[in-house]
């Protein structure tokens, strides 16, 4: 089993998980800043204004990731910091801009690729106070369309882009359960505002036209001179049928990715969304007009994909409640005759299964006629790691385990079922800021001391990276 010769891998991180230095040179306010200074949003009463401070470490963050070997850097710009209040009519933040061309030039000066992700859930919050930002399904896009343009235009050297990171994230947990920024939901214990059942589905297809529209950009832009390729990342688990017997749970754990996953897949690659999510939604989810389908149909260079873990799905009773957004079943750790997904870990919703995800390689390539796919995320959090002092917490075995298992898991989809992989990107180069769990769980190969001036230590995985890869990289 092995992967081509020229196969990247490397780290992933996002601007609001790491960066840190919300209020320097000149960066406006996000909706996620706006969100964790609600009480009660965040588990730990933290937020992202200093995380791992990588917006003044960038010297610091790049050797780390030669010395552990990388080939690749997947990052996301901070908007804010580029066009402070975000609309197309707004003044640019040339500080903003100098800030990633320098640090773009520094990765390739070092040897390491950068892939770019445009927008990694931090909406700049003027957009959400000024028109709704997501939910508005003309200006966001035409704002995020000159965003995009200001940026492709300032850093050509990034070959390699990524529009969206989990527009899945965006829709559902900002708008339906409210776990993410903004925080809109119909449960009116946890906000004023929201609509559950019909929101989230009108941003997911906001997402994909304001995604449909960068691409057309870039495409007709900056392509022909630049040689890049753009594409989205999507979010998903692999699924088996809680009863394997019962064809009813069979087609249920079909139907849990392609609500996850093909909501956003199907009218990329396929031109329209899947029948059992219209099924299921009806008019609450919405059209395309002729326009947006061909801005959307087509609009992959490449598929990003972040994956974690796989369920056992149980089908449901047929009458889903409104604000159902899994497809009417239900997700379980034991199967029916008490087969376990996998060990538990510090995140609910994460148990390793590494099968799962050369089986989701295979099932995604089936469905979409075998693209070229980028992993943008994989990894894992440990539980009760952050219990942990030093040096115990560097010895992170059970990390370097998943990555073993799952990257073997990788190699034999590509070599041995045909699966177009072209790169890797473990979550994460280091512990970060974890959205609404704060800095309780650590997902990094890199252990950061918050207490301690965000001092960096490698852990145990973060050694082991490139021993995993050269085992099985085709030599040149």
């Amino acid at each position: 089993m092995s992967l081509p010769s020229d196969f990247l891998w490397g780290f992933a991180t996002a601007a609001y998980q790491v960066e840190g230095a919300t209020q320097q040179d000149g960066r406006g306010p996000t909706i996620w800043d706006t969100f964790c200074a609600i009480p009660g949003k965040i588990a730990d009463g933290t937020d992202g204004s200093v995380a791992c401070d990588s917006y003044n470490r960038t010297a610091e963050d790049i050797a780390l990731l030669k010395r552990l070997g990388a080939t690749c850097y997947r990052f996301s710009l901070s908007w804010a910091r580029i066009i402070p209040l975000g609309g197309r009519n707004d003044p640019v933040n040339q500080a903003g801009i100098d800030h990633y061309v320098k640090f773009v030039d520094d990765l390739l000066e070092a040897g390491i690729t950068p892939f770019i992700t445009l927008l990694h859930w931090d909406v700049p919050d003027e957009l959400d106070k000024r028109y709704g930002g997501l939910l508005n399904r003309e200006e966001f896009p035409l704002d995020f369309e000159n965003y995009a343009r200001v940026v492709y235009k300032a850093l050509p050297k990034c070959k390699n882009w990524i529009t969206f990171n989990e527009p899945w994230c965006s829709s559902i947990l900002g708008y339906s359960t409210g776990f993410f920024a903004p925080g809109r939901t119909s449960n009116r214990a946890k906000s004023a505002v929201g609509d559950s059942s019909r929101e989230p589905w009108i941003v997911g297809h906001n997402l994909l036209v304001a995604h449909g529209r960068a691409v057309k950009v870039y495409r007709e832009e900056f392509k022909p001179t630049d040689k890049g390729q753009i594409g989205i990342t999507l979010n998903g688990d692999y699924t088996y049928p809680w009863d394997p017997e019962d064809p009813r749970d069979v087609e249920a754990a079909n139907r849990k990715i392609e609500f996850a996953i093909s909501w956003f897949a199907d009218p990329i690659y396929l031109g329209e969304y899947p029948k059992s999510m219209r099924k299921q939604l009806g008019d609450r989810l919405p059209e395309f007009t002729p326009e947006e389908l061909a801005l959307v149909k087509g609009s992959n260079d490449f598929y990003g994909m972040n994956h974690y873990t796989a369920d056992y799905v149980k089908h449901g009773d047929g009458n889903p409640p409104p604000e159902d957004f899994l497809g009417d079943l239900s997700t379980h750790p034991y199967s029916k005759s008490g087969e376990c997904i996998g060990p538990e870990t510090q995140s609910f919703w994460l148990r390793p299964n590494p099968e799962g995800f050369r089986g989701l390689l295979n099932w995604l390539s089936k469905r979409y006629g075998y693209p070229p796919i980028y992993v943008t995320e994989n990894g894992t959090s440990i539980k009760g790691e952050n219990d942990l002092q030093e040096p115990e917490i560097l010895n992170d075995v059970f990390r370097y385990n998943y990555f073993r298992d799952y990257v073997n898991a990788m190699a034999k989809a590509v070599s041995e079922d045909g699966c177009n992989v072209r790169g890797y990107m473990a979550w994460s180069l280091m512990d970060n800021f974890e959205w609404a769990e704060g800095y309780e769980t650590r997902f990094g190969v890199t252990y950061v001391n918050y207490e301690d001036g965000q001092q960096r230590k490698e852990k145990y995985s973060a050694k082991k990276m490139k021993e995993i890869f050269d085992a099985v990289i085709e030599k040149k």
